[in-house]
């Protein structure tokens, strides 16, 4: 009885591991495919910079102080939301590799790899 105990919780265990993979697995992969859009928005905030910057650039070739003073803080503005943009990415990067990590590392303690 006890024998047959024993393989029914070691039965209850691997289906708790693989039911923890699944779902692991499952927030992996939403998880790439937010950094996949965060990963676009970062590449689209990085051309508004530099459209910015360019405009920039322009204002102050023909001198007009205006449009340097309005294109300023527009620069300013388009790279404070790509520094967000951007810390967002690499947080979620390393979050990513974090879950990744322990998920490798549950596959080994439950031996399946």
């Amino acid at each position: 009885m006890g024998n047959e105990l024993h393989k029914q919780l070691v039965a209850h265990a691997k289906v708790i591991y693989a039911a923890e993979d699944i779902i692991a697995s499952a927030r992996l992969k939403e998880l790439y495919e937010c950094s996949e859009l965060l990963r676009r928005t970062r590449v689209r905030a990085e051309d508004i910079v530099l459209d910015a910057r360019l405009m920039l650039a322009d204002a102050e070739r023909q001198g007009d102080i205006e449009r340097i003073v309005a294109l300023s803080a527009s620069v300013d503005q388009a790279r404070a939301f790509y520094d967000k943009v951007l810390n967002a990415y690499v947080t979620l990067c390393c979050r990513i590799r974090e879950e990744s990590k322990a998920l490798l590392d549950s596959a080994d303690l439950s031996g399946a790899a």
